[in-house]
């Protein structure tokens, strides 16, 4: 049994519009280091319950704990000074501005400072910013304007604005979206090194399955707003309800798959 501490406790997370229920009394825990999929067809409720795990929604009812404190409904401004990162599906960075400076105005919105960062933001924390990029294996790019990059160079680099904040947790939204098959296992790969060396909480949502079985500790699976199954990988594959409702093709391939390289 794992003696990591519990980084974020959600009890009976609760959220309806009309008559409509997107997630319904779900219930997990997320350990440092631990890396938690969040899985599930499309309308399952992934979202909505990132966004009330991000502040962007209030729920209904049920309470979220970070690190002990209950950050049920505060703010995302609030939520991110707590140490909670977050990536999105779609990239959002300044496009005219060099990686390095990228990474260098989330640094100045860590540490809270006041000067004119277009002005200044240059001579700010250079040293860390290159440390955060060469983490990341971006060291290179530095200096290039963030609108020149590859797809999945800037997926790199989001992590490592996300990483910025010093993130006692890290939430991402399909953090693989619209990269290619290797680029999407490296980029986890490389997550996954970072928060198990530095103790960070990783919750995804993707649908690679491949991703998923590959990189997470345990898998959450969401169906019609309600957690039908959560466990180790294996269980997951296991269960017979996972099978029928959303990975039952994935499974039978994979299952090929495995017996094809064991023969």
């Amino acid at each position: 049994m794992s003696t990591a501490p519990t980084l974020l406790s959600v009890e009976g997370l609760t959220k309806s519009y009309g008559g409509v229920h997107a997630v319904r009394g779900v219930s997990f825990s997320l350990q440092a280091g631990e890396i938690l999929a969040l899985i599930g067809p499309n309308g399952a409720g992934k979202s909505t319950c990132f966004d009330m795990l991000n502040g962007q929604i209030t729920p209904d009812s049920g309470r979220i704990r970070l690190l002990g404190e209950d950050t049920t409904g505060q703010p995302p401004r609030a939520i991110w000074r707590l140490g909670v990162g977050r990536t999105f599906q779609i990239t959002a960075t300044f496009p005219t501005m060099t990686v390095r400076e990228n990474v260098q105005v989330a640094l100045v919105s860590h540490g809270r400072h006041l000067f004119n960062v277009w002005t200044a933001i240059q001579n700010f924390a250079r040293a860390e910013a290159g440390g955060l990029l060469e983490l990341v294996g971006m060291g290179g790019y530095a200096d290039r304007p963030c609108g020149e990059l590859a797809y999945g160079d800037l997926k790199r680099l989001e992590l490592a604005i996300a990483l910025a904040n010093k993130p006692t947790l890290l939430l991402m939204d399909e953090p693989t979206a619209g990269m290619a098959p290797r680029e999407r296992i490296e980029l986890m790969r490389l997550t996954a090194r970072i928060a198990r060396e530095q103790s960070i909480g990783v919750l995804f949502t993707e649908h690679d399955m491949d991703v998923v079985f590959e990189h997470a500790d345990r898998i959450l699976v969401l169906n019609r707003g309600t957690l039908i199954a959560q466990g180790s990988p294996a269980e997951v594959r296991r269960n017979s309800e996972v099978r029928a409702i959303y990975l039952g093709e994935g499974l039978v391939y994979d299952a090929r798959h495995r017996e094809g390289a064991a023969s």
